[in-house]
């Protein structure tokens, strides 16, 4: 008896040929990666009011966004917009499934672009499949050099765009023309690059399948009324191949033409139900919609549809979730541009003299020594004036001054504040005020002035 051979625990990945189609989801994921390849390559080109339109400056711990000046002060915007972005992914999960993997994803988007390349030099489907089995000549060699030169030209240029959100585009294009490019320039363009390389030409549909945590728990944000890609068993099954004319009695609308697998970037069967590896691209919908057309049946064998759906239910998609994502993401959305709009554009620092905690000067007067740090947020110049509010016959001096305060600059002046004896009696809490008096911009620290105990 002859002993059977056990199965390898590793298989080698095969590498997937996604056949292309046209169709009206097609066109849609088109039209939405042409607007997103837009904002991230023209972005870091435009320019606000003289300024870059968004740059994230790390050196000068200052970040411009379409007019906006923000600082490390700054930092709870930027967790209120990571709230608003997971609250809209569990929002929009809820009601089209899996969306922003199939349509807006940058590893679906950049997959795409990557494999319009490889069409491009390569051929279609069946020409691919042939050229990679082919022995090696030069035609074989112009192609995949050429694959490569654009995937190569593609990537570093991405490297760049990524970096020139964080050095100015103008200086980094000149740097990068004169081959004075710093170090750490140099290393997030090559790296950014590679990995755009290696993620979008090589590793593909592994990164959603077996890298992304999102088709781990995408699960726990479905419910019956979730939109999702379905096959229809009851009008396909049972499935067979047949030529054109009318349908045999026995058989469902499914042909069994494959064409469904063919199209799917995954690999997977949308046939065989729900699967974590399904990323919503819908390209079997249209792959499925051409083949009913070319039958002359129904459109909608595989379709967006919900769970209830398919069971004869009638589809809910207001219901108590989606109502409570709606109304949160609405709340979070408005107080943040409320919160934006009306920020204070200055923003001001007190610290302590460290060296005493006060000062008896020969008339007997008491002094506190403090530091004040001055942040101009807006990218105009502003002079500001300081006064002191409710502490009684306080005299303020200044080693300096916070006149033609440019945008975005931090200044840092020391300030005295003295008082006549018996003036203070006891420490007491007041304010530094800093202001324009010709605009709005204000702005009100609280501290504490320290005396001698006892008096």
């Amino acid at each position: 008896m002859s002993a059977v051979a056990p199965e390898p625990l590793f298989v080698a990945q095969q590498k997937i040929y996604p056949r292309e189609i046209n169709g009206r989801f097609n066109r849609l994921r088109v039209a939405v990666i042409a607007v997103l390849f837009g904002v991230f390559y023209v972005i870091p080109w435009l320019h606000w009011d003289g300024h870059q339109a968004i740059l994230f400056d790390l050196p000068a711990r200052r970040f411009n966004l379409f007019g906006l000046l923000f600082f490390p002060q700054d930092f709870f915007f930027l967790s209120w917009l990571l709230l608003i972005a997971a609250l809209s992914l569990f929002f929009f999960t809820a009601i089209g499934g899996r969306l922003w993997c199939g349509f807006a994803c940058p590893q679906t988007v950049w997959t795409q672009a990557f494999i319009w390349m490889e069409r491009l030099t390569e051929g279609n489907r069946s020409q691919q499949i042939k050229l990679d089995k082919a022995p090696w000549t030069l035609q074989k060699i112009f192609k995949k050099s050429a694959k490569q030169f654009l995937w190569i030209t593609f990537s570093a240029y991405t490297g760049f765009t990524f970096v020139a959100f964080f050095t100015p585009a103008t200086r980094l294009i000149s740097e990068l023309t004169t081959l004075s490019l710093g170090g750490w320039e140099t290393f997030w363009i090559v790296f950014y690059g590679f990995a755009t390389y290696g993620n979008a030409g090589y590793l593909r549909e592994q990164v959603c399948k077996y890298m992304c945590p999102y088709a781990r728990f995408q699960s726990a944000m479905f419910d019956r009324h979730t939109l999702i890609i379905t096959y229809d068993t009851q009008r396909g099954e049972p499935r067979g191949s047949r030529g054109r004319g009318p349908k045999k009695s026995e058989l469902g609308d499914c042909v069994d033409c494959t064409l469904c697998v063919q199209v799917c970037p995954t690999g997977i069967d949308i046939r065989k139900g729900l699967q974590y590896e399904c990323i919503a691209c819908t390209a079997c919908v249209d792959a499925c919609d051409s083949i009913m057309d070319k039958m002359e049946y129904p459109r909608g064998l595989i379709r967006y549809s919900t769970q209830a759906a398919l069971e004869g239910k009638p589809n809910r998609i207001v219901r108590p979730r989606t109502i409570v994502y709606a109304t949160l993401l609405l709340v979070l959305i408005a107080g943040f541009g409320y919160a934006v709009t009306h920020r204070n554009l200055v923003d001001l620092d007190v610290l302590r003299d460290r060296n005493s905690l006060y000062r008896r000067l020969n008339d007997g007067s008491i002094e506190n020594v403090y530091s004040l740090r001055l942040i101009n947020k807006d990218f105009k110049t502003h002079d500001f004036k300081l006064r002191v509010n409710n502490l009684a016959d306080a005299v303020l001096e200044t080693d300096g001054s916070f006149n033609a305060v440019t945008g975005g600059e931090v200044r840092t002046v020391t300030v005295r504040v003295r008082v006549p004896p018996g003036a203070a009696a006891g420490n007491k809490t007041f304010e530094i005020a800093v202001e324009e008096p010709t605009t709005a911009i204000a702005y009100r620290a609280t501290t504490r002035f320290i005396v001698p105990s006892g008096q």
